[in-house]
Parts: C-alpha cells; structure tokens; sequence
C-alpha cells in the first residue's frame, strides 16, 4: 500500500474533519427510535478529512497531483496520517497472564485502536497491540504475547495513520510556481 507524500503538509487554515457514523435507525408510530450501528462498531465512524495544501511549490502540486492521479487509476486506498491525530501519552500498567491493564488519564482510545506501547519500567516487552476492551476513560486492556506477572510505566503511541481514499481535489495556480490543493480524503477500512 502506498503511502501519501508527507514532502508537504497541508495548511491548518481551512482543514476541517467530519464524522458521519454508519447507524441503522428504525422510528415506531409512537415516537420510539432504536438506533444501531450497522455492520463491525470500529469500521462505521470512519473521517472525512477536507484539506489544503495551500501556496505549495509547483513541483510539490505536481508530486501530490501525479499520487491521487495513481490512486483514481488503480483504485487503490494509501496511507495517511491527518494533521494532529497523532497522540503520545504516559501511564502505568500492571500485567497477570497475558492480559494487561493500562491506565492513562482520558487515554481516548477505542476497541480495536493500535497503538505502540513502549514500556519504559517493569519486564513487559514493548510492541503494537489492539486495544481489547475500555474499562474506563482512563483504563484499557491489551493482550501481551507470552504470560508474566510486573508492573511499571509507559509510554503509548497512537499513530493516527489510517488508509484513506480521495475521491476529488482540485488545484489552482494563484501565482508563478505556485499552487493550493484542496483534496477530500474519506477513511476506509481495508486489510
């Protein structure tokens, strides 16, 4: 899968993301509303991402033109990482068995995230795992690969990157050797 060129950074003027959550709802003559999520509950509240690339070099337009051009022709998502998803946050964890148990003030993390988790004290050995299950806000679980009994600090590490497709861009050229993208990049969940 490829990745989106990271060369340019798109600007925070005008950057906006939406949620739009994938719910099948169903209204009773009486006014009762059931509401569910439709389909795997980490898959349906994918972003939309609306971003500018604004007063950008020629040449970077072009590489960022000639890379969309290539995902529309093959039809193929690719890699990107949102300005700002990116969250670093420390704790303490505790493991018995395989199971380990983070607490992290306000972690926001959900089932299914990956992250990468360095632990910086204690015998547990560093990786990427998936979040379980939430206990809390402040508390998640993880499953390590071999069982132990420690205890100590870390550091976890959620990317933000997920696979993406763009649908639409547009580009203009407001002055010699110079270009704004605006590009909609919609997240799509993909092996």
């Amino acid at each position: 899968m490829e990745a989106f060129p990271t060369t340019v950074q798109p600007a925070y003027s005008g950057f906006s993301k939406r949620s739009q959550p994938n719910i099948k709802k169903v209204r009773f003559a009486d006014g009762f509303e059931q509401r569910q999520l439709a389909g795997i509950a980490a898959h349906q509240n994918g972003k939309i991402y609306n971003l500018i690339f604004q007063n950008i070099s020629e040449t970077a337009s072009d590489e960022i033109e000639y890379f969309l051009n290539e995902r529309a022709l093959d039809q193929a998502s690719f890699t990107f990482t949102p300005p700002s998803e990116e969250s670093v946050k420390t704790g303490t964890y505790s493991q018995s068995g395989t199971t380990i148990t983070v607490s992290i003030t306000a972690h926001q993390l959900f089932a299914n995230d990956s992250i990468t988790v360095d632990f910086t004290s204690g015998s547990a050995t560093d990786g990427t795992f998936s979040v379980v299950s939430l206990t809390n806000a402040n508390t998640f679980v993880i499953t390590a690969g071999s069982s132990a009994t420690n205890s100590g600090n870390c550091t976890v590490t959620k990317s933000g990157t997920s696979n993406f497709v763009c649908e639409s861009w547009s580009k203009s050229i407001p002055y010699v050797n110079r270009a704004t993208i605006n590009a909609t990049f919609r997240e799509v969940f993909e092996p």
